[in-house]
């Protein structure tokens, strides 16, 4: 049985994504689609589209490197490294970030279901001025 879901355009919209082509979402994602990682759910394409429109608001780069993945005939999971670089994370330097998306497609090859899998720590926490020094002893000594 045939995939619902073209990965390598999967890729590229993930690649494509920014504060200039918020409209990939609509060419991604179902209206109903719903979103969750570990800071957030957001519930409707328009929901995904203001969440992303903040996240990529203060993002100077962002890229996915894909280390491989896992298809169903409605379900894609994408194993990545995410490397972005914000102005107010880790000083403005890049952080490399392993996590992976579990995808389910609608019988329209678009998105329903998006849930992202990554150590918050990594992303965020631990490259906070303060708090990333906490963290990482927390991380150490369990």
């Amino acid at each position: 049985m045939e995939n619902r879901f073209d990965a390598d355009r999967v890729r590229a919209i993930f690649n494509a994504m920014g504060r200039d082509t918020l409209h990939l979402v609509d060419e991604l994602y179902a209206p109903g689609v719903v979103f969750v990682d570990p800071f957030h759910r957001v519930e409707g394409s328009s929901a995904l589209r203001e969440y992303y429109r903040n996240m990529y608001a203060n993002v100077q780069s962002i890229r996915f490197d894909f280390d491989g993945e896992t298809r169903a005939v409605d379900e894609l999971v994408l194993y990545w490294q995410m490397t972005y670089s914000h102005r107010r994370i880790a000083g403005g330097a890049p952080v490399t970030v392993p996590g992976c998306s579990r995808l389910v497609f609608d019988a329209a090859g678009k998105v329903v279901l998006h849930r992202d899998y990554f150590d918050a720590g990594n992303l965020l926490y631990e490259n906070l001025p303060v708090l990333g020094g906490l963290v990482r002893f927390i991380k150490g000594r369990v």
